[in-house]
């Protein structure tokens, strides 16, 4: 009876120990989880993408990040009927890298980040590349968001897939033709995270 009593005791310490064991472990990785931020980061020429974005971190409380153009664009550039405003030169050219501001952005304390732009051609603008380009995103995950008056998202992904390492993920999340809710835009966020 003793040594069954003893066997009952020792499995019960050694069952409490993997228990605590794996708590700890828990509790560890939600620290690091704690630790790491969301980004919302974006482009926007004529403001839909950055109010979408806004609300967006609003939405899930996430630091938020403008790409900005070195050379804003005005009207003129943004006429894609025109073959030579800026937009539509630097459309059809996909080695184009319109300078952005240099800010000292970094993107080390984040590992999901949320990319907006609006749709150019069926791919995202040249200077959403020049972001991506300009910044680490190794294993890291980008969900991809756009503004769009009616093209899809095209070819984006395998455009955009060729500025980053090969361990960075880029899915594609969702194109907004209207200014949805915040309501609506954590809706979306939490299924898609």
């Amino acid at each position: 009876m003793k040594n069954i009593l003893s066997i009952i005791l020792g499995l019960i310490v050694i069952i409490s120990g993997i228990v605590f064991a794996l708590n700890d472990k828990t509790q560890a990785k939600e620290d690091t989880n704690m630790n790491k931020k969301v980004l919302v980061a974006y482009f926007s020429a004529t403001g839909t993408t950055k109010q979408v974005a806004q609300n967006l971190a609003t939405a899930i409380n996430a630091d938020i990040y403008e790409i900005n153009p070195k050379v804003p664009y005005t009207s003129a550039d943004l006429d894609w009927t025109n073959k030579k405003s800026r937009s539509t030169i630097e459309m059809n050219d996909h080695n184009s890298r319109p300078e952005m501001v240099n800010d000292n952005f970094s993107t080390d304390n984040y590992d999901t980040i949320f990319l907006g732009f609006p749709i150019w051609w069926y791919i995202a603008p040249t200077i959403v590349n020049t972001f991506l380009e300009a910044h680490d995103f190794t294993n890291k995950k980008i969900i991809l968001f756009a503004t769009s008056g009616g093209s899809g998202f095209g070819k984006t992904i395998e455009n955009l897939k060729k500025s980053v390492s090969s361990s960075t993920e880029i899915k594609e999340g969702k194109l907004f033709n209207n200014n949805p809710t915040t309501e609506e835009l954590k809706k979306w966020a939490e299924e898609i995270l």
